[in-house]
């Protein structure tokens, strides 16, 4: 008997805690099948000689993915790895980012809620700490642009569209 009454207690605090923390998706609805527009393979420069490129997948079983590897004239520098899913109604963003020999760059994910979504562009912002305060993605043609905010200032990264 008490040890009934101590597990209903327990269930009921961890509720409570669920309850109160804040969740994920709470941004405006939407689907992956929104952003099908992202799919496709993007390149441009970064930084001092350096290649940005971008390979987003086709949204598939409630998520769209994307492979980032940076690069300069001798090596990789960074990859990354970035899964939008479909959480509640709305979208979550997750990235993960690796120096070379897929060394982290930080421990855990970057979690990123909607902001907004338009027809071909999007914008998350940071919810769980991080770099990034918020991310967001326009496409006009081929010209793919990568926003982004931060504690040191916003930062546009324009890409070309080199394939599907």
């Amino acid at each position: 008997m008490q040890g009934s009454r101590v597990m209903r207690s327990m269930l009921l605090g961890l509720a409570l805690v669920l309850a109160s923390a804040p969740a994920l998706a709470e941004g405006p609805p939407a689907k992956v099948a929104d952003l099908a527009w992202m799919t496709g393979y993007y390149k441009g420069d970064f930084g001092a000689g350096g290649t940005l490129e971008e390979n987003w997948s086709q949204p598939s079983g409630s998520s769209i993915a994307a492979l980032i590897r940076i690069s300069d004239a001798d090596a990789t520098t960074v990859i990354e790895l970035i899964v939008i899913e479909e959480e509640g109604d709305s979208l979550t963003l997750r990235l993960k980012q690796w120096a070379r020999g897929m060394n982290p760059l930080a421990e855990g994910f970057e979690v990123m809620e909607l902001v907004e979504v338009g027809d071909q562009s999007v914008l998350f912002r940071n919810v769980g700490g991080g770099v990034i305060e918020r991310l967001g993605y326009s496409l006009a043609g081929d010209a793919f642009t990568i926003s982004l905010k931060t504690d040191q200032g916003e930062l546009e990264v324009p890409l070309t569209r080199q394939g599907h």
